[in-house]
């Protein structure tokens, strides 16, 4: 029997990728997954010179690579965005704890800044050096200031209530609630409603002991040291004393006044106050009150300015978009090329892998997708490491701890050499 003829159609393979990229090709938005850098003349160039890089490493001179154009298209753009995401995280870590509190932004399904986008005028955020503003080390010190009763954002509110002569117990959330929803002159009005207010002060109206301190009549009528300095001190004799001495000094007296002079005390259990002794018609007519309302910590501390709860609040909200193509320096581009190539290769094992031999007269072929699967996974899994390495040890804490061992290094040099006699 006669073996017959064959007449294929095409002596070449269907899917073959080209020595060179086309322009054209790479200028067409549908040729990527995204598109996001399409527009960007650069990236277009680096994408058509990722062509020929891959038909090159893969041996396409010699053996034919089957994938095409749009599979290294593909590839260059998810290492561009690869090397964002990466590059981002470092960056997160470097500014987040400056960021909390600041504006957000919007963003589409590409990652990029939407045109309402908050940040719209200044979109490029993660290109920018922060400044350091140790936002929530401060959000804790304005809490840390409220408690301690001397700053803080919380607003602190004061109200007043009648003694009654013989009545030792007054609830004094009763009496700041029915002031909240009933008293429309009161600072609180409609602040309380069911929440719990704390109670910071209680108090009652007594001769201040800075009139008594700096005062002529029952005060020491000199600012000194509260001792001999008044009795003998005339026009012609001063003696110097720090400002801190007199303000502790004041501190004292305000505190002796507090003590020693008044005989009413108190306690606050759950919200009920007792006054000792029981009012009588000789106790002063009106008390005082300071508190702050329970607030949500995901509210404002008041209506009127900003305290940041509604700006970054972790990595999620940062206003980081994808890093412009052309911001990214020589060193990220060969990591992006290097990138690029294994991801073709992972592409072009798969398509291997759908055919594990193939079948020719007298013989098979094996191919290598196993392999070309294998040293893709790991040449990437190296990549990512090798940057994210790299940009650990250039945090901001590591740049200035190196800089401390610099300074270190330099004054230990300049004290072994000696100095210049001068001679006149």
């Amino acid at each position: 029997m006669a073996v017959p003829t064959l007449t294929p159609a095409s002596q070449t393979s269907a899917v073959v990728l080209p020595e060179t990229g086309s322009l054209a090709n790479a200028e067409t938005a549908a040729n990527y997954p995204y598109g996001i850098y399409v527009g960007n003349t650069d990236f277009v160039s680096g994408a058509v010179d990722q062509v020929n890089y891959t038909y090159r490493k893969l041996g396409g001179d010699v053996l034919d690579i089957e994938i095409t154009e749009k599979n290294v298209f593909a590839s260059y753009e998810e290492s561009v965005l690869e090397y964002s995401y990466i590059v981002n995280i470092h960056q997160a870590k470097n500014s987040m704890g400056s960021a909390l509190g600041m504006i957000t932004g919007t963003f589409d399904h590409d990652g990029q800044h939407k045109s309402d986008s908050p940040m719209i005028n200044n979109p490029n955020v993660a290109l920018k050096y922060p400044k350091f503003e140790f936002g929530y080390v401060k959000q804790i010190g304005d809490k840390t200031a409220t408690e301690a009763g001397f700053g803080g954002t919380d607003s602190i509110y004061s109200a007043s209530f009648d003694s009654v002569t013989g009545r030792q117990d007054y609830d004094l959330q009763y009496i700041i609630q029915s002031g909240s929803d009933n008293d429309a002159s009161a600072s609180y009005y409609g602040k309380v409603g069911n929440n719990r207010v704390t109670i910071r002060r209680v108090f009652y109206k007594t001769p201040h002991a800075m009139w008594r301190f700096y005062g002529y009549y029952g005060g020491i009528n000199a600012i000194g040291n509260l001792s001999t300095y008044g009795m003998y001190a005339d026009d012609s004799t001063f003696e110097v004393i720090p400002t801190w001495q007199n303000k502790l000094q004041a501190i004292a007296y305000e505190d002796a006044i507090y003590t020693r002079n008044s005989h009413y005390s108190y306690e606050v259990k759950n919200n009920k106050l007792r006054i000792f002794p029981i009012p009588g018609s000789y106790s002063p007519s009106k008390f005082w009150v300071e508190f702050t309302v329970k607030s949500d910590p995901y509210t404002e501390a008041t209506g009127s300015v900003n305290t940041g709860i509604d700006g970054v609040n972790n990595m999620n909200t940062l206003p980081f978009a994808n890093i412009p193509y052309n911001n990214i320096n020589s060193i990220g581009k060969q990591w992006i090329r290097r990138f690029a190539l294994s991801l073709s290769k992972e592409t072009l094992g798969q398509v291997r892998g759908k055919f594990t031999t193939i079948p020719i007269p007298g013989n098979t072929v094996n191919l290598n997708a196993t392999e070309l699967l294998g040293q893709a996974k790991e040449e990437q899994e190296k990549l990512r490491e090798e940057l994210k390495t790299v940009l650990s040890e250039m945090t901001y804490a590591m740049v200035e701890a190196e800089q401390a061992g610099l300074v270190k290094s330099a004054t230990e040099i300049l004290q072994t050499i000696p100095f210049g006699v001068y001679v006149g």
